[in-house]
């Protein structure tokens, strides 16, 4: 039973690394250069990862106390974690290079990717049966 509640950790784990790896792959054959952003691509993907593990776990505590507001807690995380996205953002957002609009997109798809798989968890873990 232990193993069953976390397996998607280890699902969100195998996940990451291949998007991170598909990632950089995209940006090697597509010949942009990654030195010059101001987030490395597997610091986004280890804060996206960690963010990611975090509310899955504190879901699974709400989960176990209070099943009815699992949903209010994932609506509440989500936000959480789109105005931390947002701050760690700015310094990209205030920049006017070249690469910044490369780097803006290249957030923006991480981010999207994050947050449909936490979706997709969050709905495996509300239609579980209690």
């Amino acid at each position: 039973m232990l193993l069953k509640n976390y397996k998607p950790v280890f699902h969100l784990f195998l996940f990451t690394a291949a998007v991170c790896i598909l990632h950089k792959a995209a940006f090697y054959f597509l010949e942009i250069k990654t030195e010059n952003f101001h987030y490395s691509i597997e610091l986004l993907y280890l804060i996206f990862f960690g963010t990611a593990v975090l509310l899955y776990l504190i879901l699974l505590v709400v989960k176990k106390k209070n099943f009815q507001i699992v949903g209010m807690v994932f609506l509440f995380g989500t936000f959480t974690q789109m105005l931390l996205a947002y701050l760690i953002l700015q310094p990209i957002l205030k920049s006017n290079s070249e690469i910044a609009a490369v780097e803006k997109v290249s957030f923006f798809i991480t981010f999207i990717l994050f947050l449909l798989f936490e979706t997709l968890l969050t709905v495996r873990l509300l239609n579980e049966k209690r």
